[in-house]
This record gives C-alpha cells, sequence and structure tokens, in this order.
C-alpha cells in the first residue's frame, strides 16, 4: 500500500463521513468532530498495518536465517 493512495482513500471517507454525519446530525461541529475521529482511526490503523508488515518481515528474515544455517552440509574433513 502506498502512502499517497492512503491517503486519498483517507480523505474521502473522511469527508463522506462528515457530509453522513452533517445529514444526519445537521450540526456542522459534529460533523467535523466525526470526520476528525475517522483521520485518527484510519490512521491508527494504517500504523498498525505497516508495523505488522515490519514485524512479520522480520520474523521471516530471522526464520530464513535460521533455517539455511541449519541446512548447511557438514564440512567434508568431518
Amino acid at each position: 500500500m502506498y502512502f499517497p493512495q492512503f491517503l486519498v482513500g483517507m480523505f474521502a471517507a473522511s469527508f463522506t463521513v462528515a457530509i453522513w454525519a452533517e445529514i444526519e446530525t445537521g450540526s456542522i461541529w459534529k460533523a467535523l468532530g466525526w470526520a476528525i475521529l475517522a483521520l485518527i482511526i484510519l490512521q491508527v490503523g494504517y500504523i498498525g498495518l505497516v508495523l505488522g508488515q515490519i514485524f512479520n518481515r522480520a520474523s521471516k528474515g530471522a526464520a530464513a536465517d535460521l533455517a539455511s544455517a541449519n541446512s548447511t552440509p557438514p564440512l567434508r574433513g568431518e
């Protein structure tokens, strides 16, 4: 996932939430609050996704290193 694409989607989603909240409540301030809350929730989710990908990559790399270290054949003199 690319960050610019995420930003476009995040702003589109928060704009949609703001319109929906304004229609439902009739208050621009509540709509603004809901839109900001949607932005925060989406940003926390994006950070969680990125951290999850980083930790998965690190654990898979460590497992691959361990597997390749265990699969080396013994030396000829042994």
